[in-house]
């Protein structure tokens, strides 16, 4: 079977689902000795991959996703090397392509908030882009063999929204794992990055369904009533990278102890997790959740909001809270920083948690769901 993966998007500059590409593509040149693989990369990543597997070769498709050359010329191109199956590992399949594939959906966020703040462009273009986005979202949807979805949750809400069968999404859990560094490097990588003492972390975007206004309000209540068992100058690092979004945040704020440290290589993310006090997310809507699952890796205890998927994929390991009531949040920061027991025991579970969710499980059930969807 010769298989093509839009890898377009492969890469930790693209996020989640950059990240969810390179370890899927990395785990299953691992397990499959059997099948031809061409992966697809732009110009701007062709060199980040690097085949390790002869079965497994890399073309050039320099179209930007979203664009008018994706709909147009790629479907020419993947029509020419007769694939048996095509994934796409993002919704932004060309409507024009009529040959075998499998997609996956990793949510629908911008279907539960159309919210123009979510967007830097004008109204009307917004407009615009959200009517595509249900064009093809849609048309993924119903032509796709097979949709996977990234958690129960994310099933659930496909099936509702999309009006699509059960039996054709499948459910197939993300992985975690970030680059290890040695212990003696992050003193002086927190240093460079100016985080001296205590924090609280989150990594992630500044996008509006993230509820990061609240979060920062939660941590200025838990900056004016701190007990004295809590830690003096407790500083909130929030982790990503600067965009639009977090320039709103950030000219919003004058707090010493609110630090952005703008976009980070994995070593330094490893080293933010491994020394963080607590991990929190205070986010509306997830697919999966992957930070929190990070954290839970590095020893950092997670507190949570209880909404979307995040119980789902959390479990008993985190602390939760209502993503709408920041004093609630503020209680719960309050209570895992006070209590030794209560940390103690998220850090265990969190170890326990994360052992469910391996990109080398990822990649051997999504080659199953290739074999499915010959039949």
């Amino acid at each position: 079977m010769t298989i093509g993966i839009d890898a377009r998007l492969y890469g930790t500059r693209h996020r989640g689902i950059g990240r969810y590409i390179e370890k899927l593509i990395e785990n299953l040149e691992k397990i499959d000795s059997e099948n031809q693989y061409v992966v697809f990369l732009q110009k701007s990543n062709f060199n980040e991959y690097q085949p390790k597997n002869p079965n497994f070769k890399r073309e050039l498709a320099d179209f930007r996703a979203y664009s008018i050359k994706e709909q147009v010329i790629f479907p020419r191109i993947l029509k020419k090397h007769q694939f048996n199956l095509v994934h796409f590992p993002h919704f932004n399949v060309p409507i024009f392509y009529r040959g075998k594939f499998v997609v996956t959906i990793h949510d629908l966020i911008i279907s539960h908030y159309p919210d123009s703040r979510a967007t830097t462009l004008p109204f009307w273009l917004y407009q615009i882009k959200l009517f595509f986005y249900r064009l093809i979202l849609n048309s993924a949807a119903k032509k796709a063999n097979k949709i996977i979805a990234v958690s129960g949750y994310t099933k659930e809400d496909i099936v509702n929204l999309l009006h699509v069968g059960q039996e054709q999404v499948v459910v197939t859990y993300e992985g975690v794992g970030i680059p290890a560094v040695r212990n003696e490097n992050c003193a002086e990588a927190l240093n460079n990055l100016g985080i001296l003492g205590d924090y609280l972390l989150y990594v992630g975007s500044a996008y509006p369904h993230k509820n990061l206004e609240k979060l920062i309000s939660a941590f200025k209540i838990v900056e004016t009533h701190c007990h004295a068992s809590l830690p003096n100058n407790l500083k909130l690092v929030l982790a990503g990278r600067i965009d639009l979004f977090y320039e709103r945040l950030k000219n919003n704020i004058n707090d010493k102890n609110i630090i952005f440290t703008g976009e980070l290589k994995d070593e330094q993310l490893f080293c933010l997790y491994k020394n963080a006090k607590a991990y929190v997310f205070p986010s509306l809507m997830e697919g999966f959740g992957l930070p929190p699952l990070e954290a839970q890796s590095q020893g950092c205890p997670v507190i949570s909001a209880n909404s979307s998927c995040l119980p789902e994929i959390l479990g008993d390991s985190a602390v939760y809270f209502d993503p709408g009531d920041i004093y609630e949040m503020a209680i719960k920061i309050e209570s895992v920083l006070d209590d030794k027991i209560l940390r103690d025991d998220l850090i265990e579970k969190g170890y326990e948690n994360v052992k469910k969710y391996l990109w080398e499980d990822c990649a051997k059930k999504t080659l199953v769901i290739y074999l499915l969807s010959q039949k």
